[in-house]
């Protein structure tokens, strides 16, 4: 029985660094870019799109803020489909069974 707690002791301590790691990559910025630099991204480590730069050359100065508005919207969108589909595989794999309250999984 010992070694059951010691090994629910380990968990809880594991969960806890996991979710300090998750709250540290919100501040963990990268910069994607495409067309010799005149697209750029900018994403948190957990994939959270923070800015868009569009280079206005590529089309009329009116339309630059509205695109780059719609494309933060639409990654939110599909952002937030794909964590709800990944909730139904991780339903699948566990048949169902409810995680432990303040249990979450890292992503």
């Amino acid at each position: 029985m010992k070694n059951l707690t010691e090994m629910l002791k380990k968990a809880q301590e594991m969960q806890s660094k996991m979710g300090d790691m998750q709250n540290e990559l919100d501040d963990v910025l990268v910069e994607g870019s495409a067309g010799a630099g005149m697209v750029k991204v900018v994403l948190t480590a957990k994939g959270d799109m923070k800015s868009l730069s569009i280079d206005p050359n590529l089309f009329s100065a009116e339309e630059k803020e509205v695109v780059e508005d719609l494309i933060i919207a639409a990654h939110t969108q599909a952002k937030a489909r794909a964590a709800d589909a990944m909730q139904d595989k991780m339903k699948d794999l566990t048949g169902g069974l409810e995680l432990p309250p303040g249990f979450k999984m890292p992503f």
